[in-house]
């Protein structure tokens, strides 16, 4: 008996129990949408998430003060705070004493520090940067509880790459002249005036009690997961320094290198200096330096391992699929014990019997695969748990690959056993 002759006992085999064949099928549909779906789910959350962190930008370096660390000996003076130029201080003056322990924070003549092309020139730009906690706006009796209220420099923006969707910048001049000026994000824009926010540009709204001038909607970046990236509000530091959060260390300080090349470069060069000026070293530091290529990688990988589990987790259902198979064609088997020992006893070979019922789990396992990719790549059309799905085609080639090849590897211990049968034996089954 031919191939052709198999294929066709097979189909008839399939299509004789339709409901059971269906219901076999299920599973492996169910494993295999579960593999797109979940991977899909995966790529799209950590595509999510390297969006936002890119539209940073890859040149960007992040300062932040370490409150763990010892610091050095000695202080840094200058004048006040946000009246020594457009928003990174003046130069320090202060000599090292030699007998008090200097605080473990970052100063406005930290930030002057590094824009010293001499010592620095990687670095482009330098913005010092204060946040005010708690922060509620309100505005024409309604409020907001903003997510970050950021007071900085112009610079700030580019380093960031944020642009202004409607309005104006800040800039230098409002920094000097300490103007109650605000930027703010869309969600904040939507709370506050309703609808698409445009109205509030130029209005003037109160924070924690202030008013400052909306000058400017900036531009949406979305969010990463559960974080609001246009909850926010920006304003000149010295601003918010008079009014938000008084006159004491600087929350961070945003640099931007030259080039995304030169990242490494830059962040050395900011070592170095702040080592210097803080009098500590590597073990010692009392500040600790990021990046967004840095923060981006180590996403990637973390993101990586969580799309994988969550293929491991699916992979699961198509192996419960498979022994679903492996069941329903020991049934049949048993079911069809005469039959089988009836075409053995007209010359049917024991090859002829196991390419039947292996065709039979194939057919099975190949209905349930395309049907499973239909359902998986349509599923993968809509947002799921606040995230967009990315499909990705290698886990609808893998998925249906494997759910085949799971069908082949659980039809054959029922195949061999169906042609293992002894005719005598098959004949008197009753």
């Amino acid at each position: 008996m031919n191939l052709r002759e198999s294929a066709r006992f097979a189909v008839g085999g399939v299509t004789a129990n339709p409901l059971r064949s269906a219901l076999t099928t299920l599973g492996i549909l169910i494993g295999v949408a579960a593999v797109i779906i979940l991977l899909a789910v995966g790529e799209g959350s950590s595509r999510s998430v390297q969006d936002s962190i890119s539209a940073l930008g890859s040149n960007t370096l992040t300062v932040s003060s370490n409150q763990g660390g010892t610091g050095g000996r000695g202080g840094f003076g200058g004048g006040p705070p946000g009246l020594a130029g457009p928003g990174i201080g003046g130069a320090s003056s202060t000599a090292d004493n030699g007998t008090k322990t200097r605080k473990a924070e970052l100063t406005l003549e930290d930030a002057q520090a590094l824009k010293d092309s001499t010592r620095a020139p990687h670095v482009a730009s330098v913005a010092p940067v204060v946040t005010a906690q708690s922060v509620t706006a309100t505005y024409a009796g309604a409020s907001h509880s903003v997510g970050t209220l950021t007071g900085t420099t112009p610079s700030y923006l580019v380093n960031n790459n944020d642009t202004v969707a409607k309005g104006t910048p800040l800039v230098d001049s409002d920094y000097t002249r300490h103007r109650r000026v605000a930027l703010v994000g869309v969600t904040v824009a939507k709370d506050l005036a309703g609808g698409d926010g445009s109205s509030i540009l130029g209005k003037v709204v109160q924070l924690r009690g202030v008013s400052y001038s909306v000058s400017g909607i900036l531009t949406s970046k979305g969010s990463t997961g559960p974080f609001d990236n246009d909850d926010r509000v920006l304003a000149p530091m010295t601003a918010v320094q008079d009014t938000l959060s008084g006159y004491g260390a600087l929350s961070s300080i945003s640099v931007k290198a030259t080039t995304a090349e030169a990242v490494s470069l830059a962040q050395q060069e900011v070592q170095e200096i702040l080592n210097a000026r803080h009098r500590v070293t590597a073990s010692t530091a009392d500040f600790s330096i990021s990046s967004s290529s840095s923060i981006l990688s180590a996403v990637t990988s973390s993101s990586g391992t969580f799309t994988v589990l969550l293929g491991a987790v699916a992979a699961i259902s198509l192996l419960v699929g498979g022994i679903g198979v492996m069941n329903i064609m020991l049934v049949t088997v048993t079911e069809r014990t005469r039959e089988i020992g009836i075409r053995k006893a007209i010359g049917a070979q024991k090859g002829d019997i196991v390419s039947q019922f292996l065709i039979e789990a194939i057919l099975l396992s190949m209905f349930g695969a395309v049907t499973g990719v239909i359902v998986g790549l349509l599923g993968s059309q809509f947002t799921i748990v606040g995230v967009r799905p990315v499909v990705v085609p290698y886990s609808v080639v893998l998925a249906f690959g494997v759910a085949v090849a799971t069908g082949l590897f659980f039809g054959l211990y029922p195949a061999n056993r169906a042609a293992s049968l002894r005719p005598i034996e098959a004949l008197r089954y009753e």
